[in-house]
C-alpha cells in the first residue's frame, strides 16, 4: 500500500516587529511577511491546497510567540477554485461577508500574504485575484 507523499510548503504570514519605519510606524509592506513551514499531502491541486491552507490562520504557539500574526480566518471567506495556465494563476475568492474589504494596512498584508504564498511554486509568475472587489481599503 503506497503512502502519501507529502511535501513542505510555506504559508505566508505577518510580523509587524519587521515592517516599521525609523519612527516605529508600522508600514504594512511585504517586509514583515514571514514564511511558516507546513507539511501537506501531494495532490494535483498542490496550489489550491497550499492557499487554503494559509486562509485557516492556524498559527502554532510558538509562531505566536515569535510575534507572527494573521488576519486569516476570515467569516466565510474561501478559495473557491486555482486556474493556471503560462504562468497566470488565477484565484477565484467567496467572501459572503465583506471580510476582505476594510482599511489599506490591512487588505494590503492580506494581498501581500496570499500572493506570496502562491509565488512560491516556480510555475508562477502572477497572481490575478477574482471577483476584483476583494482586498479594497
Amino acid at each position: 500500500e503506497a503512502s502519501e507523499q507529502i511535501v513542505k510548503v510555506k504559508l505566508y504570514y505577518y510580523n509587524p516587529n519587521l515592517d516599521k519605519d525609523e519612527s516605529g510606524n508600522i508600514l504594512c509592506s511585504t517586509k514583515g511577511l514571514v514564511p511558516v513551514e507546513r507539511e501537506i499531502p501531494l495532490s494535483n491541486h498542490l496550489i489550491k491546497d497550499t492557499i487554503t491552507l494559509l486562509l485557516k490562520g492556524e498559527l502554532t504557539d510558538v509562531e505566536k510567540a515569535q510575534g507572527i500574526t494573521t488576519e486569516y480566518p476570515l467569516e466565510g471567506f474561501a478559495l473557491k477554485e486555482a486556474f493556471l495556465e503560462d504562468g497566470l494563476l488565477t484565484l477565484s475568492f467567496v467572501d459572503p461577508n465583506n471580510k476582505t474589504i476594510g482599511g489599506s494596512c490591512r487588505t494590503s498584508i492580506l494581498w501581500n500574504q496570499t500572493q506570496a504564498t502562491a509565488k512560491q511554486f516556480p510555475q508562477v509568475k502572477e497572481v490575478i485575484f477574482l471577483p476584483e472587489t476583494l482586498f479594497q481599503p
